[in-house]
């Protein structure tokens, strides 16, 4: 297997950096030993979601990234940073490769121009496209428990409501209508003519806010399973959650107008929300151990398959993250400057 080095992860660190300072500054939480494994599994996450968004990306995407993933489990990645750092993450933390191939199968719906009709398919395609990050996270902490993997899942579904609440224009430009069919046909829109002219109107926006209810929902469930992840991982994905329902709380700013504009949490406002993030983790919440939604199931089995203990040394206390946690302070502090400047 060729070996990953410190500069295929600090590519990856690169890809995160630029691709989601959201997601970038919740990653700093993360003790150091978990955090270039983290950026792996989202520069492989990346790569793949580029591939597939390309202007001129065709189902051979999908085979592609499939052979990519086969010789990553092989333990002979392509000589690229992304591959190495990724299969030398997959191998030492043992990621169930079920994890990644539903990621890719995500994406596959998307080249196939799959549509939503209902909730439920919408939450099939959100359990693929970040459900599966929530489970690789989780498992990556060395956590195998159900009810934990389960508010992961929850997590990563509610983030990807949360986009899709976002991106509404962004996506109808580029051909792609995420919100359930049957909901904007109650709301009298027939999701095809709207998509060959989206517009803003008060019924679309009611669609919207609907949307963001049940990821709302999901958000309070998942915030639960906080509560099993180690000690010092949960200040990461506690910041995680609250950075991401914040876009959220932007949309409704906006009075659910996201075909006009798209929500940007300002970063004075993520320092406050980072901020209120220590109190909410320190308090903590008793795990919710309601079952997974029906269309995430299959990722928490997957999860507690061939399971083998992570090879690594315990993990830094919790009380170690206050230096941490005045870094990350101190990152968005200096993005707000700079958004001031420019």
């Amino acid at each position: 297997m060729l070996a990953a080095s410190a500069d295929d992860y600090e590519y990856c660190r690169k890809l995160i950096r630029t691709g989601s300072r959201t997601f970038h500054a919740a990653s700093l939480l993360l003790p150091a030993k978990l955090r270039d494994p983290a950026y792996a599994l989202y520069a492989f996450c990346r790569v793949s979601d580029d591939a597939v968004d390309a202007p001129d990306a065709h189902r051979n995407a999908i085979a592609v990234l499939t052979d990519r993933l086969d010789r990553a489990y092989a333990g002979r990645p392509l000589p690229l940073p992304c591959d190495r750092a990724f299969a030398d993450t997959v191998s030492r933390f043992s990621i169930p490769r079920a994890l990644p191939e539903a990621l890719l199968e995500g994406m596959e719906w998307d080249l196939e121009g799959r549509q939503c009709p209902s909730l439920s398919d919408l939450q099939a395609y959100s359990a693929r496209v970040a459900g599966t990050v929530g489970a690789m996270m989780t498992v990556l902490m060395g956590v195998r428990e159900p009810a934990v993997l389960a508010r992961a899942c929850d997590l990563g579904v509610a983030m990807q409501f949360t986009n899709i609440a976002r991106d509404v224009g962004e996506d109808a430009r580029n051909g792609r209508l995420y919100l359930p069919h049957d909901w904007l046909r109650e709301a009298g829109i027939d999701p095809a003519i709207w998509l060959a002219d989206p517009r803003f109107t008060p019924e679309l926006a009611g669609v919207v806010r609907r949307l963001l209810d049940e990821a709302d929902q999901l958000y309070r469930r998942a915030i639960t399973g906080i509560s099993g992840l180690p000690a010092s991982c949960r200040p990461a994905i506690r910041a995680a959650c609250d950075l991401y329902a914040e876009i959220g709380r932007e949309v409704e700013r906006a009075k659910f107008d996201s075909i006009s504009r798209r929500a940007v949490v300002p970063p004075v406002r993520k320092v406050r929300v980072v901020g209120r993030s220590l109190g909410g983790t320190l308090l903590g919440r008793t795990l919710d151990y309601a079952p997974p939604l029906d269309e995430t199931r299959f990722l928490v089995e997957a999860s507690l398959r061939q399971w083998a203990p992570a090879r690594s040394s315990p993990l830094v206390p919790w009380w170690h993250f206050g230096e941490r946690w005045t870094w990350v302070i101190d990152l968005l502090i200096a993005l707000e400057s700079r958004h001031q400047r420019l």
